[in-house]
């Protein structure tokens, strides 16, 4: 290929007027190399690569949801975990403003 390209190129500097010895192997053979630098560089790449990179996409994206619900269950656990927290914070000052309404003094640890 190469040689049959350095051959036209010598004969379209020994007759400059005749380009069809220069044009016509380039375009026989530049369309190939395209095509192979384009497959070498990755822009082009054959159907089962890209079989295979759509089925890891699809395969990451159902990983993704997965743990985002899994995430959102979490975060409903908390919170009613939370709720659950500050509903008996409220009944121990309830009870203890009671407690002080009856006249007991609520004894505290405060070693801390």
């Amino acid at each position: 290929m190469v040689i049959k390209l350095a051959t036209s190129v010598l004969a379209a500097e020994a007759d400059p007027t005749d380009m069809s010895n220069l044009v016509s192997p380039l375009l026989q053979y530049g369309v190939l190399g395209l095509l192979v630098i384009f497959i070498v560089v990755g822009i082009l790449v054959p159907k089962y690569v890209m079989t295979n990179l759509m089925s890891e996409k699809d395969r990451w994206r159902e990983a993704f949801e997965k743990e985002r619900e899994a995430h959102q269950l979490t975060r409903e656990q908390l919170a009613k975990a939370e709720e659950r927290g500050d509903v008996a914070v409220e009944q121990g000052k309830t009870l203890t403003r009671l407690l002080e309404e009856l006249g007991h003094r609520p004894e505290l640890n405060r070693t801390a």
